[in-house]
């Protein structure tokens, strides 16, 4: 979500609906317009809605007469025809999920060179009020200015800067500790000049809990790109949920395990405020789950074919979350059960990866490797994952054989 700055729209003094001023129609405010509907139906329905009002646009160019900006024009044509859209939905019993309420919405705050941070305020906007709600949408989701809010509202644009202003502040509370950044972001973005008078607590910078997870990948990320000799393709992000329930609505894991606390999608890493971690995860699990998870989306990024094993093992590895007598108990249990499993077998993408210590093991595939051949040799296997003669000078059977015999020695 970008800043909007407050412009002047252009004048249309001849409205004559040529090719060209169409084209200028349509790129100046197309973007808008699916962005306010990105906020209100799927993705799908967004696309055709857009159209639809733009076919409408071309169709009634002529009678457009000025008293109004041309995006406020074209932005009731837009909420007529999701009122339309809504009242088709509502006689279609078999459709009417597909307009059952928004997805996540995130606000960002850029702090490296390779890292967003966003962060989930759905949960938060659902409590505002319609007007409330409406104002932060048009503001920050569809970029508008303060000038087309008043048009829109109704409102006064002095009137909008307030609201918006106590607004905010609404969400600062619904965000709890989250709230200051979360706000800090969104105020540095689109510059909100507070005309009333904070109290001392809100003129304080984030607290400590909030630089803790800056910190923790600030000073892991270069490090990985440079420990495994690579530049980012990239930039990723990182969206931070809630709470695990929500965490896992919004991945459509409800019944995911406690442990599911993080995950990837291309480019964005998804995890658990490490505020509300879950039962079986702590404040300080979480900060390392995102050093975790951004290891393991650099070493797909070095090579998208490297398996999963590999991916886990040194996400593990480089995050350090788990304690030497935890991999321990796990690799007794897995040896006393007589078979350990082969490479292949770890690139289980079910919650059975869990279930047969596949964390633990990938782990100490990883802490194997670099301790018998270094990391050089481990950087060579994630570009060449087939390449276990020219690397190691033996088979991958016989490379597993030679990690079985260490997980042995390592009891």
């Amino acid at each position: 979500m970008s800043g909007a700055h407050d412009k002047q729209h252009p004048a249309y003094p001849d409205m004559q609906a040529s090719t060209e001023r169409m084209e200028d129609i349509f790129q100046q405010y197309y973007g808008k317009i699916h962005k306010y509907f990105s906020f209100k139906v799927n993705p799908e329905a967004a696309e055709d809605l857009t159209q639809q009002v733009f076919i409408k646009v071309l169709r009634n160019i002529h009678s457009f007469n000025q008293e109004s900006s041309m995006f406020t024009w074209i932005f009731k044509i837009a909420q007529n025809t999701l009122k339309n859209e809504y009242r088709r939905i509502s006689r279609s019993p078999e459709s009417s999920s597909d307009l059952s309420g928004y997805e996540s919405h995130l606000i960002s705050l850029d702090f490296t060179k390779h890292v967003e941070i966003q962060f989930d305020i759905s949960s938060a906007l659902k409590k505002l009020n319609a007007l409330d709600n409406q104002i932060i949408m048009l503001r920050f989701f569809v970029d508008c200015t303060f000038g087309d809010i008043a048009e829109i509202t109704g409102m006064r644009e002095s009137a909008v800067k307030n609201r918006l202003y106590r607004t905010l502040e609404k969400l600062r509370v619904e965000l709890k500790e989250w709230g200051d950044i979360a706000i800090m972001s969104i105020q540095n973005m689109i510059s909100i000049v507070n005309k009333d008078k904070l109290g001392d607590s809100q003129k304080e910078s984030p607290n400590k809990v909030h630089q803790d997870l800056f910190n923790k990948l600030q000073e892991n990320v270069e490090q990985l790109n440079k420990k495994y000799k690579h530049v980012p393709s990239s930039k990723i992000t990182i969206e931070i949920y809630p709470d695990l329930k929500t965490f896992h609505q919004a991945m459509g894991e409800h019944d995911a395990p406690n442990w599911f606390m993080g995950t990837m999608e291309n480019n964005i890493l998804k995890i658990v405020s490490p505020l509300n971690p879950g039962p079986e995860h702590t404040y300080d699990s979480i900060l390392m789950s995102t050093v975790h998870l951004y290891a393991m989306w650099l070493i797909g990024d070095i090579n998208p074919a490297a398996p999963k094993w590999i991916r886990q093992g040194i996400g593990g590895y480089e995050s350090k979350q788990m304690s030497s007598e935890f991999i321990k108990s796990s690799i007794a249990d897995v040896l006393k059960q007589g078979r350990v499993p082969y490479f292949h077998e770890l690139n289980n993408d079910t919650w059975d990866f869990g279930t047969m210590k596949g964390f633990q093991l990938s782990y100490t595939i990883v802490q194997f490797i670099i301790s018998k051949y270094g990391i050089d040799d481990l950087n060579k296997l994630i570009r060449n994952i087939n390449g276990f003669h020219a690397i190691f000078n033996c088979s991958e059977t016989e490379l597993y054989e030679q990690w079985v015999e260490y997980l042995r020695k390592s009891l």
